[in-house]
């Protein structure tokens, strides 16, 4: 069959693929399983498809496609394809497959058509005869994730298009979204990044203000979309219509079937950010923590991004302390609640010299509530939180930490921060508010907290969790 057939090709090339080459270009290939999951989402097909699949690998989403609509009653009179992949290796087994599902139209009575472009897709689609043109009624997306830079073709490209965006992946689906017509949709698999953090806001407007959600299927294991492949991001599934009214979302899981969600659950109306949250548990504990009355700026907290970036600071970190220097932490010092420093054995370094040069890398010595920015696979919570009770200090870029204007808190409204941030309701928030690994300050400050005295309180054992969410 057509499916299996590019899905055999993509585990034979895959793995003889340049490693390097492949990690620039993002690419990971669609499985078939995947292939055909996304193809079943379209609704109604059009009479006449005209169909985008950008960065298209070997075809795999194109030929699931194509055997979706040739399965169904109400099948499309004509398909047209216009495929785009900047890989020759990609492009040259790509053309394969437009063959066998031309060959599998006409089984079923389809008119099929397609267009191979080996370009760039941004670079091409930012061209002034194509830009703002409306082509497709249908797009079908895994797009390469990588980094934009400031200085980059891609990004002087997109700001041609009026779209500000920070990765290839939400990048190609802009620019996808410009092209598609009114009533057009859209189905594409992508990480969850883009759900939160500043980041991604402008591409999250453009999304919403111009399209309706219709479905987001969640993948809760890293591995599960492509484990033939070593991905760390956590992937999601969503499908838009473009211009039509907003109605509930289905939501779904790789462990959950599809359940009717109320859109103000997954955009609630006054963020003023746009988050889109996940709630693949149902309300719960994360929407009492949502409830909860106070954020930081309430509680006279604020939370900032480690100032230590060692790559930028190798001939003042040093592998363990002296006369002259102060402690480093890094996630490696967290443990069980606490910071256990230094740690002779670990691979980071453990101090950090004490100069004119590293001074504006130094934090006060005082009581601070410290969040890692990037939770490992093998930990069981998104958030993971400690104290550091010492003197002068830096702390690593990989760190958030909690703070009154620059200072320590005091060590009760610490423990029961801390407390808090390790919480199973918080994990439960954070599992549908952030859309990745990574907990930045921005999320932070997003997140909402109990009052100043019920977190002291907590620190001081007077309270429990329980009694507070």
């Amino acid at each position: 069959m057509l499916i299996e057939s590019v899905d055999r090709a993509r585990l034979e090339v895959s793995p003889t693929l340049d490693p390097k080459r492949r990690s620039k270009l993002g690419q990971f290939m669609t499985p078939g399983r995947i292939a055909a999951f996304m193809a079943g989402m379209f609704e109604n097909m059009p009479t006449d498809v005209r169909l985008l699949d950008a960065g298209a690998g070997m075809g795999a989403l194109t030929a699931a496609f194509v055997t979706e609509a040739c399965r169904r009653a109400d099948r499309p009179a004509s398909i047209t394809v216009t495929a785009y992949e900047v890989d020759p290796q990609m492009a040259d087994i790509l053309d394969g497959t437009m063959q066998a599902c031309e060959d599998r139209c006409a089984e079923s009575g389809i008119t099929f058509s397609c267009q191979v472009i080996r370009d760039d897709y941004i670079l091409r689609s930012a061209e002034p005869l194509l830009a703002h043109s409306p082509a497709f009624n249908c797009a079908i997306l895994n797009p390469p994730y990588g980094k934009i830079n400031v200085s980059s073709e891609w990004r002087h490209a997109l700001r041609s298009l009026g779209i500000e965006t920070v990765n290839l992946y939400t990048a190609f689906v802009a620019v996808a979204l410009n092209q598609l017509e009114h009533g057009g949709e859209l189905v594409a698999i992508t990480p969850r990044s883009f759900c939160n953090g500043s980041y991604y806001e402008s591409f999250r407007r453009q999304m919403l203000d111009t399209s309706a959600l219709l479905a987001l299927h969640v993948f809760e294991s890293r591995k599960t979309a492509f484990k033939d492949d070593d991905v760390l991001q956590e992937n999601m599934i969503f499908h838009v219509r473009k211009g039509t009214p907003q109605a509930e979302v289905a939501l779904s899981t790789d462990a959950a079937p599809a359940r009717a969600v109320p859109f103000a659950e997954i955009v609630r109306p006054n963020d003023r950010h746009a988050f889109i949250r996940l709630p693949v548990d149902g309300d719960g504990l994360a929407a009492r923590v949502q409830a909860l009355p106070c954020t930081l700026v309430d509680l006279g907290i604020k939370v900032s991004t480690g100032r230590v970036v060692d790559f930028r600071a190798t001939e003042h970190l040093r592998k363990m302390p002296g006369d002259d220097t102060v402690p480093l932490i890094y996630p490696t010092h967290f443990d069980n609640g606490a910071i256990r420093w230094p740690v002779p054995e670990s691979k980071k370094h453990n101090a950090i010299a004490d100069n004119p040069e590293t001074a504006s890398l130094m934090v006060p010595g005082g009581v601070y509530v410290l969040t890692k920015r990037f939770s490992a696979k093998e930990e069981k919570r998104r958030l993971v939180a400690a104290i550091y009770d010492g003197g002068r200090v830096g702390f690593e870029n990989h760190l958030n930490y909690f703070h009154e204007n620059g200072k320590g808190l005091p060590m009760d409204l610490a423990r029961g921060l801390s407390a808090f941030l390790n919480s199973e309701a918080v994990d439960q928030y954070f599992r549908i508010f952030s859309g990745h690994t990574q907990v930045n300050a921005t999320d932070l400050r997003s997140l909402h907290f109990p009052t100043r005295a019920q977190l002291i309180a907590l620190g001081t054992g007077e309270t429990t969790m329980a009694d507070l969410v």
